[in-house]
C-alpha cells in the first residue's frame, strides 16, 4: 500500500514547477522594454529548473496516479498559483468570470479522479 508521501510528494513537486513555469512564462511582463531575446533565453533558463521538478513528480506520481490524474492535478496546480501570481506579482485582479471559469476548470479535473 502506498504511503502518503507516495501521493503528497509528486503534488508539492508538481507545486513548486508551477511556480517556476508561471515565473517562466509571464514574470517578463513586467518587463516590457527587455528585449526579446534577452526574455526568451532568461524563460528558457528558469523552465530548466520547472523541468527538474515536474520530470520527477510524474514519474514519482505515475506510481499512484493514472496520467490523466496527473495533468488534472497539474491543470489545477497552475490555476491556484497563476491566480497568486496575477494578483501579487503582476498587480492585476481576478474578476468573478475568471473565478467562474477556473472552477469549472477544476471540476473538471475533479472528474479525472471518479472510478
Amino acid at each position: 500500500m502506498p504511503t502518503l508521501s507516495a501521493y503528497l510528494t509528486p503534488i508539492l513537486l508538481l507545486l513548486a514547477s508551477n511556480v517556476f513555469m508561471t515565473f517562466a512564462w509571464y514574470g517578463h511582463l513586467k518587463y516590457k522594454t527587455s528585449p526579446i531575446w534577452i526574455v526568451i533565453f532568461a524563460s528558457w533558463g528558469i523552465a530548466f529548473f520547472e523541468y527538474c521538478l515536474q520530470v520527477p513528480a510524474n514519474r514519482m506520481g505515475h506510481a499512484v496516479y493514472t496520467a490523466p490524474q496527473l495533468k488534472g492535478i497539474q491543470e489545477i496546480l497552475t490555476l491556484a498559483v497563476f491566480a497568486g501570481f496575477s494578483i501579487w506579482y503582476l498587480g492585476e485582479q481576478i474578476k468573478w468570470n475568471h473565478v467562474a471559469a477556473f472552477a469549472l476548470i477544476i471540476v473538471a479535473a475533479f472528474l479525472l479522479f471518479l472510478d
